[in-house]
């Protein structure tokens, strides 16, 4: 296992293909409802499982590049007893940026953006290019845009609450779960990664050969 810090590995599905194409290479496998709308109930459906474990990551299978250190570092963030839940953001330099403008200009849904406070609280998580970086202005000038990659962590406490939590609007509208928490005033702490990393996340099918590249160069098959 990659991961070091990670005491179990579970994969969460309620799909029979994937359940039996996990349990082939011997994962753990929990079958959850159909009903979980989204990876937070899932983690939060199995959570109720394992009582054992204070601290969740979701890892989710539309990001297969992403690196172990990310979840690491991720975790490694709970040593402050103030954060609820946690995810990893990337800032973009100007390939993934010029990417993420590409997708939207040509009607694509691509990564997702996300703005924070100075405490590197979440603002607002959205499927645009946010924040506005300014055509023609000098780039030393733009704002800086980063990148949400989509793995959380989550205290149990916090997934519990999340279930008691009603869909948001803005959750709804954009379809993005993490923003039942900003809707619902839970703090998400965003952890900045290190620069350097090759990452992109499966949200269109021209991103199929985009991973597939991206795996073979890692040596990943």
């Amino acid at each position: 296992m990659s991961v070091k810090v990670a005491d179990k590995v579970v994969v969460a599905t309620d799909s029979e293909e994937i359940c039996k194409h996990a349990r082939s290479f011997g994962a753990e496998v929990v079958m959850t409802p159909e009903s979980c709308a989204n990876g937070t109930e899932r983690c939060s459906y199995v959570a109720k499982k394992y009582r054992n474990y204070d601290i969740i990551v979701n890892l989710q299978g539309d990001a297969p590049l992403t690196p172990a250190a990310f979840v690491e570092d991720l975790v490694l963030a709970f040593d402050d007893p103030n954060i609820a839940v946690a995810t990893p953001v990337l800032r973009c330099d100007a390939e993934a940026l010029a990417g993420f403008k590409n997708d939207r200009a040509n009607g694509r849904v691509g990564g997702t953006t996300v703005v924070f406070n100075n405490k590197m609280e979440a603002l607002y998580f959205s499927k645009e290019v946010l924040p506005y970086t300014g055509e023609g202005v000098p780039e030393e000038m733009r704002m800086p845009v980063f990148h949400h990659v989509g793995v959380y962590g989550y205290r149990r406490e916090a997934l519990a609450r999340y279930m008691d939590l009603r869909e948001g609007r803005w959750e709804k509208w954009e379809g993005l779960e993490q923003l039942r928490f900003l809707e619902n005033s839970v703090k998400v702490k965003c952890v900045e990664m290190g620069r350097g990393y090759q990452f992109w996340e499966l949200n269109n099918p021209t991103d199929v050969p985009i991973i597939e590249k991206m795996l073979r160069e890692a040596g990943i098959e």
